[in-house]
């Protein structure tokens, strides 16, 4: 499925990041949006200018009327991250000699550690909480289980199919993204779990591909999962957010302040950069200095 605009240089663009980079149809659509948006203020502002007339001027003007609109700064950095890419692209193809994006700062951010739920809560939900009867429990009980014990990305679990879980490795293989393939262990108490809700799929008829279904057999849709996620961890934590990304910053946060390596927090939560898991190390200095501060005599 493409994506087209009614901007020759943007469809260019677009295709560039779904053949070549293969990046998701929501990651092509949040670009697209982004690129209209720009190309119809400057249609606006300006009339047709061709590229080489776009300036950091032209950009700045842009960014600062979005401003003017209330947009956060995290929205803004977005937009600007798009039109980056946008014209490193134009310069890679050499359309253009330089990008109008040198002279344009983005905004600065001010670091929001993750949401995370306790150990012990976790623990309670899994102990304590009465779950569903029936495939519906089982099922969702199960996906929390996974989320937790492997920090998988909700589109990761739903597109994951049954031939991707390796029961005699105790390993599962996901799709992250950019099409990056990782391979994910799981303890043996989870692989029999999972042995058994396959062996059940098998004697009810249901044949699907996928790993995780409903009880009609159809693959589990994302609001659906957000829904029975937040319904279960509101019988444990007071988090204001309770979500499946909670569960993966629960999972990566619990292994840092247990003394893993960082790398290899970086490799299980499928990171490009070592920047994006560096954020839960403050977590751990924030527990050290919580330990610090209740047994020191002179805290």
């Amino acid at each position: 499925m493409s994506i087209i605009t009614r901007y020759t240089p943007v469809n260019a663009f677009l295709n560039y990041l779904q053949f070549e980079k293969r990046y998701s149809i929501h990651t092509i659509t949040a670009y697209s949006n982004d690129l209209i948006q720009f190309f119809d203020f400057i249609e606006t502002q300006y009339g047709s200018i061709p590229l080489e007339q776009i300036t950091g001027s032209v950009v700045r003007t842009w960014l600062a009327s979005l401003k003017e609109a209330e947009m956060t700064g995290k929205s803004l950095n977005r937009k600007i991250s798009s039109l980056k890419s946008f014209f490193k692209f134009q310069i890679q193809k050499a359309v253009l000699k330089k990008s109008p994006m040198e002279t344009v700062i983005s905004p600065k951010m001010s670091k929001r550690l993750p949401v995370f739920v306790a150990e012990n809560d976790m623990e309670q939900m899994f102990m304590n909480v009465s779950f569903a009867e029936g495939w519906k429990g089982f099922t969702e009980k199960l996906v929390l289980q996974l989320f937790y014990a492997t920090g998988m990305r909700l589109s990761e679990l739903i597109q994951c199919k049954q031939n991707q879980v390796d029961l005699s490795k105790k390993q599962i293989k996901v799709l992250g993204k950019g099409n990056k393939e990782r391979i994910l262990p799981i303890s043996e108490s989870l692989a029999a779990e999972i042995k058994l809700y396959i062996q059940q799929k098998r004697e009810e008829g249901k044949e699907a591909p996928q790993l995780f279904i409903t009880e009609n057999g159809k693959p589990l849709q994302p609001r659906a999962v957000y829904t029975f996620v937040k319904k279960y961890l509101s019988q444990v934590t007071t988090l204001q957010k309770k979500s499946p990304h909670v569960l993966r910053h629960s999972f990566a946060t619990h292994l840092m302040n247990n003394g893993a390596d960082l790398n290899a927090v970086k490799e299980l939560l499928g990171h490009s950069s070592l920047a994006a898991t560096q954020v839960y190390t403050h977590n751990t200095i924030e527990k050290l200095k919580e330990v610090f501060a209740k047994a020191h005599p002179k805290a």
